[in-house]
């Protein structure tokens, strides 16, 4: 069971264990803080050295604090926490944060020291935070247990805070909140988890997703330790209305895993962790600045916003830019409608812009009337969902008096990007005017956060797949029983059997009818082409003994160790593109679905799609338009439409046959996957599966 997080978050009573004098000191900072920011709770320090530390009576130990305490603080060594931690316990302290380093990632003796803390926790149910971990701040009730000296440089917050900050870095922590308070951000939490023991990143999310007082997450994560579980927290935080931007460092390497087969080594750490996130409707940032921007945008009230923009400009070159960027970035710059092109062309000469982005020249910030109806009726179209306005220096001046009164009698979101020194700036963003200062980091802050509206208004999860009872294969298992379990799934087959000798090959050839490709088939064998095991296009009897005898004669070269069970005699078959797709168990978020451009050469293209399962046919369609190769697909050059149904149904199929499947069967991947024309439907020429490694 999850032990409450209110008292680690929320305290009421605080004892400093470990204090210190010096407020420089980690044990003297926090107090330094919870007295200078006037923490109305009980401050309780605690150390034999001395009789009072800022004006608070110093107490000799824990058993002698007289009142109750809701969380202790430990600056003490690593070797005396647990042994303090069962004292705390004892008093009725139901939370701790354990600053101390030299646990598990000390190697040898730490890794002792925190089987020691972890098996406490199990047995007490206490909430604990760290060890390695910097602290908190609850800046709504000024409880700070953070030694970190950003506070008092950080310009001071005045009134109540709905951001908080979620961080596995106590570094990255201090410096996105000395960024975001710099943009005036207002902050709730402050939160850095630490090595994560005995809570974890998720954990912390749940109780940000329940807080009336969060309603923007800004998260640093390194590697998560339960995928599942930020899956429910991330899906939470959306259902409360919330949002989530994420940073994500580091990769990992899957080793022998990735080097089995395709879909491993495509999906990746990196691109699973993306996907998830994108399919969780959080923003993945890429830099502090970034994360800070965007949620700056996220805290205007009462917003409306989506992917249309229209850009209202100054120059004519400047459009041009912000248009190419934001398309390339996702968003849609539509055609005004034709009646407001006219109001617009009512004050906008010849040699001026309506369409969008809407050039108004230099010469309308000598006409305010008409600003004004500019802006009204962008304010008021329902063609587009934002409006950006670049005008820099004194020309947003000029303009600012208008625009901030539109702002304030419409929900529509109005961006303003002065690359001069307009001093209306603070007067816009009072306005709900979101402004900024350079031209990237508004088209960075602003595509990802309108892509999230556009995303949050048409949200939908893909149904529970209902799955029958197909016992899985024995494992290892060759070709013709991968087919025969993703078959019971609804997989189409191209035709094909299995042959044990030369002459059997060329008997199962003429009944297949010529060409015809021949396969070695061996369950220790799973990229054939590699081994020389793969013959393609071969016409007639002569060519397939050939081929046997050539493809066998290869395998057992280059797997001397590897079982044969003959050769897969495979009629050729054409169609309209080849995919990848591939199901395996990530090992953060579980069942995972990849789609691509197939064949030999899916890695080289990297041209992939990726989805936490379970997946629909609408969301299969999603994947396929993601691939650069989508083209292909749709009728490129005249070329034929593929079936893009028969592929939906297939691709939501191999994903329920890894869902259906037992823990010890680790990934299934049909590659290639032949689409065919459109109303022929699909064939699987090559399907393998993969079993857990040990």
């Amino acid at each position: 069971m999850t032990p409450s997080l209110d008292p680690l978050l929320n305290p009421r009573s605080i004892a400093m264990i470990g204090a210190s004098s010096n407020p420089g000191r980690i044990g003297g900072m926090p107090l330094e803080l919870l007295s200078r920011f006037g923490f109305q709770g009980g401050i309780y320090p605690v150390n034999p050295k001395y009789q009072e530390v800022f004006g608070l009576r110093c107490w000799p130990d824990i058993e002698a604090v007289p009142e109750p305490v809701d969380l202790a603080v430990l600056a003490i060594a690593a070797a005396e926490v647990t042994p303090m931690l069962r004292r705390c316990h004892a008093k009725g302290i139901r939370a701790a944060i354990v600053y101390a380093a030299g646990f598990a990632e000390a190697g040898g003796g730490g890794i002792r020291l925190q089987d020691e803390l972890e098996a406490f926790v199990a047995e007490s149910g206490m909430a604990v935070a760290g060890p390695n971990c910097m602290g908190f701040a609850n800046l709504n009730t000024q409880a700070h247990t953070a030694f970190a000296s950003v506070f008092k440089t950080a310009p001071a917050q005045d009134g109540p805070g709905t951001v908080s900050l979620l961080t596995q870095s106590g570094n990255v922590c201090a410096a996105v909140y000395a960024i975001a308070r710099r943009l005036g951000l207002p902050f709730s939490h402050f939160i850095n988890t630490g090595n994560e023991a005995c809570l974890d990143f998720s954990q912390y999310l749940e109780y940000l997703a329940a807080d009336p007082h969060t309603e923007i997450v800004l998260g640093y994560i390194e590697q998560l330790r339960d995928g599942e579980r930020f899956v429910r927290a991330c899906r939470e935080v959306e259902r409360q209305g919330k949002l989530l931007i994420a940073l994500k460092a580091g990769t990992t390497d899957k080793g022998a895993q990735a080097v089995q087969s395709h879909t491993s080594a495509l999906a990746g750490d990196r691109r699973v962790y993306a996907a998830a996130f994108r399919q969780l409707n959080v923003i993945e940032a890429t830099d502090f600045a970034q994360m800070a921007h965007v949620a700056s945008l996220a805290t205007l009230r009462h917003r409306t916003a989506g992917k249309r923009v229209a850009v209202l400009t100054m120059s004519g070159a400047l459009g041009a830019i912000l248009a190419d960027k934001f398309i390339a970035a996702g968003l849609e710059l539509p055609d005004l409608p034709a009646e407001l092109q006219a109001v617009l062309r009512g004050g906008i000469p010849d040699y001026g812009m309506v369409g969008n982005p809407v050039d108004v020249t230099g010469n309308v910030v000598n006409d305010p009337a008409f600003v004004r109806t500019v802006l009204q009726a962008l304010a008021t179209t329902d063609a587009i969902d934002a409006v950006v306005v670049y005008a820099p220096g004194y020309m947003l001046d000029r303009m600012a008096d208008a625009l901030a009164d539109v702002s304030r009698q419409h929900q529509r979101l109005f961006v303003a990007i002065d690359t001069g020194l307009a001093q209306s700036r603070d007067a816009l963003r009072e306005a709900e005017v979101a402004v900024f200062d350079d031209l990237g980091l508004a088209v960075s802050a602003l595509a990802p956060y309108l892509l999230w509206c556009e995303a949050r208004a048409a949200r939908r999860q893909a149904p529970a797949p209902r799955l029958d009872s197909t016992p899985a294969p024995s494992l290892p298992c060759n070709e013709t029983q991968a087919r025969a379990y993703v078959a019971a799934f609804g997989l189409d087959q191209a035709r094909a059997s299995a042959a044990r000798g030369a002459e059997d090959a060329v008997r199962d050839a003429r009944m297949a009818g010529y060409p015809v490709a021949l396969k070695i088939l061996s369950p220790d064998i799973a990229h054939k082409t590699e081994a020389g095991g793969v013959a393609l296009n071969l016409a007639d009897d002569e060519a397939v003994r050939h081929a046997y005898a050539q493809v066998t004669q290869a395998a057992a070269r280059l797997r001397p160790d590897a079982r044969i069970d003959g050769v897969m005699v495979q009629k050729m078959e054409r169609g309209v593109a080849e995919l990848i797709v591939g199901a395996a168990r990530d090992p953060v978020f579980g069942p995972v679905l990849t789609v691509g451009l197939g064949g030999v050469l899916t890695e080289i293209y990297q041209d992939t799609s990726h989805r936490l399962l379970p997946v629909d046919e609408d969301i299969a369609l999603q994947m396929l338009r993601e691939l650069k190769a989508f083209a292909l697909l749709d009728g490129y050059r005249g070329k034929p439409r593929a079936d893009l149904a028969a592929a939906c149904r297939s691709i939501v199929a191999v994903g329920n046959a890894l869902l259906a499947a037992p823990a010890h069967v680790a990934e299934i991947e049909v590659n290639p996957l032949l689409i065919k024309e459109a109303g022929q439907g699909v064939a699987v020429l090559d399907a393998l599966i993969l079993p857990a490694i040990p």
